[in-house]
């Protein structure tokens, strides 16, 4: 049977300062223009923490508001305000960044983050009260240490600042003398992304109603890579996050191929729970401190705030059919391969109409796809355009050319079969992976029968290759009691049938 999708979870964390101190558009621009105008503007276009719970597309990325509602509020959004807006929502949480550095902390072992006293004993109990952060976490926070202290690892030591509201409130520290990947730069990068992480692990495996211990294998699928000057990319972001997480019965892996390695990911676990390798399998990455303030000059040169001034995470559970979730058909898997080239309509064939057409679909039958779900708000004054909608358009052409679509149905097709695009522009967090939270409850509630999750990557970007990449599944409901029913006897029956049968045939055996 089929692995099913037992529970999802997306996390934000409002991270104003680092947009200014750690996105790199701003630190690049620091090094060519110290002087810029750009920079000198960014303090002012930056949103308050209230602004960001109220935006529609972050209410939608939590669970808050539904793709459907979205669709229905008037663009563009970054001006209007969600009235009633929660912190916490269906499926996580938008975190402050004064609580988030105690997270960040507590994801160190190495005791490379300290934190400024008065910091420390100004938001502590704050961190700790949230109702997803448990005590252990709490206990792997340290005491605050003085100003001077962190003056003096930042010019002495290279350390890496923290600030928060424009103030310097603590660093991270160099975790070796001249190894440029355990610099604080990479450091400060790598423990964001592992903080994010473990925030979505505590609420993916509540939101599955499981225990920590029921997960067996955990799968990091961002964009990061922590290691040494001998394995630059040797890992293990998951296990690292686990830990801090509490899954004591995990042990996990890495996966990368920048923004389609989430869907690589969700393939992976499918293949692994429903070989009986695992019972449970956790899907999950952290957020991305170099794409904050990506799109900042041209958002600030449209009169725009910085949308980018959050880190994104998600994590899907996997789990051995229970005979109610929805499913991750291994039937129908697209795949862009060596040979398939990077021709747009090539790269839909392969990912869209190739899976449908081994179980004899059409790209119709699908009710929703989930490709790049990128914020149209942020990509627009960039100069990229809606995003989902060219994929929506492509998709929709396919079906025209494959004779499975009428022509005048184009626009309509990708209102009934697309999604407004409300993820961050975090890299592999828009990928295809935003929908599945939602499409699992939409199956379930009989909205939809299926839905299609693509992840598309630009392998390019790591110089090692031209190609692109990109891979797809198709999620549907539960089909364990039709799979019972065809077989007409129970598992029961069947061992019942065998030993008769063996039975008869040694009775046979003793009559010759």
């Amino acid at each position: 049977m089929n692995s099913v999708i037992k529970g999802a979870s997306y996390v934000l964390v409002h991270t104003p300062d680092m947009v200014l101190y750690n996105g790199t558009t701003q630190t690049t621009e620091r090094i060519v223009n110290p002087d810029s105008e750009y920079l000198k503007e960014v303090p002012n276009h930056l949103r308050s923490y209230e602004d960001v719970v109220a935006y529609w597309p972050n209410q939608t990325y939590i669970g808050n508001v539904h793709p459907d509602q979205l669709a229905e509020v008037e663009f563009p959004w970054y001006d209007k305000k969600m009235e009633g807006a929660d912190r916490y929502g269906k499926y996580g949480e938008i975190m402050p960044e004064e609580e988030f550095l105690f997270l960040v902390q507590a994801s160190d072992m190495f005791e490379v983050v300290k934190l400024e006293k008065g910091f420390v004993e100004k938001y502590k109990d704050q961190f700790a009260k949230n109702p997803i952060i448990t005590e252990d976490i709490v206990a792997l926070t340290e005491d605050g240490v003085e100003l001077s202290e962190i003056e003096a690892l930042i010019n002495d030591d290279h350390a890496e600042p923290l600030y928060f509201e424009n103030q310097l409130v603590g660093c991270v520290k160099p975790a070796h003398d001249i190894d440029v990947n355990l610099s604080a730069h990479v450091m400060h990068e790598n423990l964001m992304s592992k903080a994010s992480s473990v925030l979505a692990l505590l609420y993916g495996v509540r939101n599955a109603g499981i225990d920590k211990a029921d997960v067996e294998y955990v799968i990091d699928c961002a964009e990061e890579a922590c290691g040494d000057m001998n394995q630059r990319g040797g890992g293990n972001f998951a296990k690292a996050a686990a830990e801090v997480a509490g899954l004591v019965s995990a042990s996990g892996s890495d996966a990368r191929g920048f923004c389609a390695a989430p869907t690589h990911a969700l393939i992976e676990a499918a293949a692994l729970v429903k070989s009986g390798a695992y019972k449970t399998v956790a899907v999950t990455a952290g957020g991305c401190t170099a794409k904050l303030g990506m799109n900042g000059k041209d958002h600030i040169k449209k009169g725009l705030p910085i949308l980018e001034d959050c880190l994104g995470g998600f994590c899907v559970i996997i789990s051995e059919n229970d005979g109610v979730s929805p499913e991750i058909d291994l039937g129908m898997l697209g795949r862009h391969s060596v040979g398939t080239g990077s021709a747009p309509q090539n790269v839909i064939g392969s990912l869209v109409a190739d899976p449908l057409d081994k179980v004899g679909m059409k790209i119709t039958d699908i009710d929703k796809f989930s490709p790049e779900m990128q914020n149209p708000d942020i990509t627009k004054p960039a100069g990229a355009g809606d995003v989902p909608l060219a994929n929506y358009k492509m998709i929709a052409a396919l079906a025209v050319k494959r004779g499975e679509l009428d022509r005048k149905e184009l626009a309509n097709f990708t209102k009934e079969h697309g999604l407004t695009g409300w993820a961050p522009t975090q890299g592999h967090i828009p990928s295809g992976v935003p929908y599945v939270g939602f499409a699992a409850e939409d199956i379930k509630e009989g909205k939809i029968k299926n839905a299609m999750i693509i992840g598309k990557g630009s392998l390019f970007l790591g110089r090692m290759t031209n190609l692109f990449d990109g891979v797809s599944f198709v999620i549907h409901g539960n089909t364990a009691a039709e799979e019972e029913a065809a077989a007409g006897v129970s598992e029961e029956e069947v061992k019942g049938l065998i030993a008769k049968a063996m039975k008869d045939f040694a009775a046979t055996l003793m009559a010759e």
